[in-house]
């Protein structure tokens, strides 16, 4: 059966030897490491709930393909409910590790290919379908977990991959062999990746025909040689190193840039290559399916926004004051709609020529441009409800003090009936939430920039059936 337990999940990670550094060092352990453990538990709560009694029926599914039970975060979707509960399982998630739990994207491009490499092959007769579909289960067999590499680094944005002065803007193929081929780029923001088995790259835009080289997708192992990962810098990272001011005691966000230094891939592996014009579609289906995870994910986060501000006014003594409980109300409907515009997007959803059901793209780029400026809101409303020390609050190793501790634990004290040690760390919750930019700056950028998702509502909005109608009321002919 091809299910891990959270321990098991932890070794298999222990067992790769990625490239990786951070901080100006290498790390010689990624598992061992507290800044990367945070965000490695953060992954491990997606197998730790599939073990879970009330988070199965969302966490595991039949997979048609192996006919054993599965994580779902390893099944494209073949239906509806599919889709639907892809949105479920990442709310409850979000939820569960108040920050990002990094296995989504790997689904995300799971998804994507089950879709693209069919249409590719119907197309030109290669034979990336079967390449994924063997891949696919590979996965499935030994429950793995996917980071997905789409933004490359971009160089000048005004020119095309082709026309860049330095041609490693763009991941690219360098060299192609009987065996396989050999790639050479970067690709940023790449939340999770040491948290992965499997590194899977796909195009970040559309391609023209002097691109070919461009267009290319594939997976290799996150410990590929060639591969190196180098950690990101973000607000609050060094906390886990400290062992203290956590406001998350479990879990955290590390997004890594990987860079692709002449990486061999076998061709069993390679999913695109030189089908330019199909770069496009895979970018489109990929930004798509993400941005209607994002919607569950960060309903999920506000959720636990919503509940540090409502403990919060216990702790102050201010859960009776009516101006902050419509405060609370406004992050309520905020984690409703944007949960709202994904669950539409899901019902929305029709079946592709491969099988694998697609999301209304309309609706999960609605949700996502509203994420990018209400969940700003949502963490400004909790922010407000809970009060200035969110921003300044002495460390931990000044409350343990034996000679300012109990001082600062006298005026810290808020209502009589909770513990000062309690409204502590909630203040500092209340700090993580609001302040670690590796996930707050996801927010906006998270499956593509603002325009992006606005480009993608009017390209894909029927806009000629909106003209239509206004003129048969309004009496216009033709």
């Amino acid at each position: 059966m091809g299910l891990k337990t959270k321990k098991e999940y932890i070794e298999s990670l222990r067992q790769l030897k990625p490239t990786a550094y951070m901080f100006g060092e290498k790390i010689t352990s990624i598992v061992d490491n507290p800044r990367l453990r945070a965000g490695i538990e953060a992954t491990a709560a997606t197998y730790e709930v599939a073990e879970m009694k009330e988070f199965q029926d969302l966490a595991i599914t039949t997979s048609p393909l192996i006919n054993e039970p599965v994580n779902r975060f390893t099944l494209p979707p073949s239906s509806i409910d599919d889709l639907v509960a892809r949105v479920k399982l990442n709310r409850k998630l979000g939820n569960w590790v108040g920050t990002c739990f990094q296995r989504c994207t790997g689904l995300d491009c799971l998804s994507t290919l089950s879709i693209c490499t069919y249409d590719v092959d119907k197309k030109f007769g290669t034979h990336y379908y079967d390449n994924f579909i063997k891949f696919l289960k590979y996965m499935q067999k030994n429950d793995l977990t996917a980071n997905a590499c789409v933004t490359d680094v971009k160089g000048d944005r005004s020119l095309a991959p082709h026309e860049q002065p330095d041609k490693d803007m763009f991941l690219h193929v360098v060299e192609r062999r009987d065996d396989g081929i050999v790639v050479r780029g970067a690709k940023a923001h790449q939340t999770g990746s040491l948290s992965s088995h499997e590194i899977i790259a796909l195009p970040t835009r559309a391609m023209r025909k002097e691109d070919k080289d461009y267009a290319v997708a594939f997976a290799v192992p996150s410990d590929t040689p060639g591969l190196i990962h180098v950690v990101g810098r973000s607000s609050l990272d060094t906390r886990e190193m400290d062992g203290c001011d956590l406001g998350n005691f479990r879990y955290s966000k590390y997004c890594p840039t990987l860079i692709f230094n002449d990486v061999f891939v076998p061709w069993d592996r390679v999913f695109l290559c030189g089908e330019t014009e199909f770069a496009a579609d895979m970018v489109v289906k990929f930004s798509s399916l993400h941005r209607q995870s994002h919607g569950g994910c960060k309903a999920g986060k506000i959720d636990c926004m919503i509940g540090t501000a409502l403990v919060m006014m216990d702790y102050n003594g201010t859960n009776q004051a009516g101006h902050l409980k419509q405060k609370v109300i406004d992050m309520i409907h905020r984690a409703e709609t944007l949960y709202g515009c994904c669950l539409a997007s899901s019902y929305e959803g029709k079946k592709e020529a491969s099988g694998t059901y697609f999301i209304d793209t309309v609706l999960a780029n609605a949700s996502k441009i509203h994420e990018g400026k209400e969940m700003a809101e949502a963490i400004r409303l909790m922010v407000d409800v809970c009060g200035g020390f969110v921003s300044d609050l002495p460390s931990d190793r000044d409350f343990e003090n034996s000679e300012i501790g109990p001082l600062l634990k006298k005026y810290l004290k808020g209502s009589d009936k909770f513990s000062v040690d309690n409204r502590i760390k909630m203040y500092r919750l209340a700090e993580k939430l609001a302040m670690e930019s590796a996930d707050t700056i996801s927010d906006i950028h998270g499956g593509g920039s603002p325009e992006a998702h606005r480009v993608t509502i009017f390209r894909e909005s029927n806009v000629e059936s909106k003209k239509k109608s206004a003129k048969r009321l309004a009496g216009v002919e033709g």
